[in-house]
């Protein structure tokens, strides 16, 4: 057992500071102090880390810590360490470990004995969470999943039985192969894309891994968080369509009615299931 306190006055500590995701206004006071108070900053890009710096008129000496050269970073943080500096971690948005380089520092300044401590702030995949009209507990987040088909679609059927609700980051180049993977390994499941989250062209989009792959040019940073296993997967759309056809020529029930009966059963959103009931009598009529 090893009990370290993070708020120790004196010796070397290492802050792990959150930076914001897209709109920076949304750092935090006490980051901005930590950032504002350290011996040096490591980060992700010193670039991208320059321009907030430079927003906020912080001036500190900085270092790059990215995927490639960790490993012989980590000996020169650990170096500071021992003299007794106080530094700070930065990824270029989010939690520096979470989906970014951070993670073998941190493990290696742990333990080494040093302290560390977590600056609270901003994070794509909770927004993205809590703004997705699915479940928000229990979760799963993954991040972001293989580049490549063949290990993509192992990793999702490991996943394929999961309950709880799927959350994955993705790059738009790729966006297109990962939804038309998700759909094949896990059938058709509910979706929300959290596109561009904080920035000016922040959007989500409620949908089905069905109706997503008709999706053309999604841009920017997206999260996608995807329903959990069922024992009853959504149906595909025609399927539904063609349930509703029969029942519509029942004359004992709405519209209203029969939208909400379809949505609950198949776990729908139910003024979806009542644009599609609309769109099928607009046709009948013509």
């Amino acid at each position: 057992m090893n009990r370290v306190f993070s708020n120790q006055k004196d010796g070397g500590i290492l802050y792990i500071v959150s930076t914001p995701i897209g709109n920076r206004k949304e750092i935090t006071s006490r980051a901005l102090d930590i950032l504002s108070s350290c011996d040096i900053i490591f980060s992700e890009d010193t670039r991208t880390t320059g321009i907030l710096l430079k927003e906020y008129q912080i001036k500190k000496p900085m270092l790059s810590c990215h995927e490639h050269n960790e490993a012989s970073v980590t000996e020169t943080m650990l170096s500071y360490l021992k003299e007794g500096k106080k530094i700070a971690l930065t990824s270029d948005a989010g939690y520096p470990g979470i989906s970014d380089p951070g993670e073998k520092v941190i493990k290696k300044i742990i333990e080494n004995g040093f302290p560390i401590s977590v600056i609270n702030g901003p994070s794509a995949f909770l927004p993205a969470l809590i703004g997705s009209g699915l479940s928000t507990c229990p979760f799963y987040f993954h991040g972001f999943l293989s580049s490549k088909s063949s290990l993509r679609k192992k990793e999702l059927e490991k996943l394929k039985s999961y309950p709880m609700t799927l959350i994955f980051y993705e790059a738009p180049h790729r966006i297109q192969e990962t939804l038309q993977d998700l759909y094949d390994t896990l059938g058709n499941r509910r979706l929300t894309i959290a596109r561009e989250l904080t920035k000016i062209y922040e959007e989500y989009i409620y949908t089905t891994l069905e109706e997503a792959k008709k999706l053309q040019d999604l841009k920017g940073e997206l999260v996608l968080v995807l329903e959990g296993h069922k024992e009853e997967n959504l149906p595909d759309k025609n399927k539904i369509l063609s349930i509703l056809k029969l029942r519509l020529k029942e004359e004992n029930i709405t519209k209203k009615d029969l939208a909400k009966e379809i949505a609950d059963i198949y776990h729908l959103r139910k003024n979806e299931v009542y644009e599609w009931i609309l769109e099928l009598t607009k046709t009948s009529e013509n």
